[in-house]
């Protein structure tokens, strides 16, 4: 039973990484921000692999921020859920 919660935390995992993709693809920001969020996908996706439930909550926070448009700014290297994110 355990093994088929975990199934569908990784299948909906995956799909949000996916969406998260996308919308960070379409989103009509400078390059460096576009990229400050790609780093923050990548470091979610390498949580993943060792934990899943941990690697959900950073994506729900992540969305979160873009939607609510709490991106990194230009001249920041980072963005504002980097350091509870664990991201570089």
């Amino acid at each position: 039973m355990e093994r088929d919660g975990q199934l569908e935390l990784y299948d909906r995992v995956a799909a949000g990484l996916k969406d998260a993709h996308r919308a960070v693809r379409e989103l009509e920001v400078p390059e460096d921000v576009r990229r400050a969020l790609a780093r923050r996908l990548l470091a979610i996706t390498s949580v993943a692999k060792q934990d899943l439930p941990s690697a959900a909550r950073r994506l729900e926070r992540l969305m979160e921020d873009v939607e609510a448009g709490r991106l990194p700014s230009e001249s920041s290297p980072g963005s504002p859920g980097d350091a509870r994110d664990g991201a570089p």
